[in-house]
C-alpha cells in the first residue's frame, strides 16, 4: 500500500514538472495569438507595402517569414538604446519581454528555410556575410537576421547605422566599418533579390493597403 502511495506521488510530481515545463517553453516561444493583437500598432507601419520611414527616408523592413529570436533580439536592441530609432525606441520601451516575444511569434510564424538557390553571383563583400546570413540570405541560426527578399535600401540604411555607430554590434560594427559605400550597396541589392523572400505581414484593408494586396 505505501509503496502505491508513493508510486502516485512520483507520478503526480512528474506530471507537474512535464506541464510546467510546456507552460515555461510555450511561454519561451511566445503567444502568436496574443502578439497578432499587440502588433496593431506595429502593422501601421509594418503591415503597409513599401511604406518607407520618413527621415531618413527609407523602407520599413518586412518582418513576415523573419527568426522570431532575432526580431526579440531587434525589439530589445531598440528598447535599450543600441539601435538608434526614436520611434522604435518609443514603442520597443512600452513592452515586456514576454510582450516581445509573443509580437515576435505572431511575425515569424513560418520562417523562411534555405530551400532554394542563390539568386545571381555574389559580390565579394559577400563572403564574409554567408557564414551567419547564408548562401541566400536565411540566417543560419535564429539569432542571425534573415536578408532573404529584404527591401534593399533598408540594409543599406542597417549597414550603413553599423559602420557609423547608429547600430552597436561588436562583429557587425567591425565588419561594416571596412566595407565602401559601393560595397554596401551591392550587398543590398544582393540580398533584396534572394529567395524564399521576406514578406510585409498583411493587416486588415484600410486606405493605406487598398490596392496594394
Amino acid at each position: 500500500m505505501r509503496f502505491r502511495v508513493r508510486s502516485g506521488v512520483v507520478v503526480a510530481v512528474m506530471a507537474v514538472t512535464a506541464l510546467a515545463s510546456t507552460a515555461t517553453r510555450a511561454q519561451e516561444e511566445g503567444n502568436p495569438e496574443r502578439g497578432e493583437h499587440l502588433a496593431n500598432t506595429c502593422l501601421g507601419c509594418h503591415g503597409v507595402p513599401n511604406y518607407k520611414n520618413a527621415y531618413p527616408n527609407y523602407s520599413v523592413p518586412k518582418l513576415e517569414g523573419q527568426h522570431r529570436e532575432y526580431i526579440v533580439i531587434a525589439l530589445q536592441g531598440y528598447r535599450s538604446g543600441d539601435r538608434s530609432h526614436i520611434t522604435m525606441h518609443s514603442q520597443a520601451s512600452s513592452l515586456s519581454d514576454q510582450d516581445m516575444r509573443d509580437i515576435a511569434a505572431f511575425f515569424s510564424r513560418e520562417p523562411l528555410k534555405p530551400d532554394a538557390q542563390p539568386v545571381g553571383n555574389a559580390p565579394e563583400a559577400a563572403q564574409v556575410c554567408v557564414a551567419c546570413h547564408g548562401q541566400n540570405g536565411v540566417g543560419i541560426t535564429p539569432q542571425y537576421p534573415t536578408l532573404a527578399g529584404q527591401h534593399a535600401d533598408y540594409i543599406e540604411r542597417a549597414l550603413l547605422d553599423y559602420k557609423k555607430g547608429g547600430r552597436k554590434n561588436a562583429i557587425m560594427g567591425t565588419f561594416a566599418s571596412q566595407l565602401k559605400d559601393s560595397d554596401i550597396r551591392l550587398l543590398a541589392e544582393y540580398y533584396s533579390r534572394q529567395r524564399p523572400a521576406l514578406q510585409t505581414e498583411h493587416r486588415p484593408s484600410t486606405i493605406l493597403t487598398a490596392g496594394n494586396d
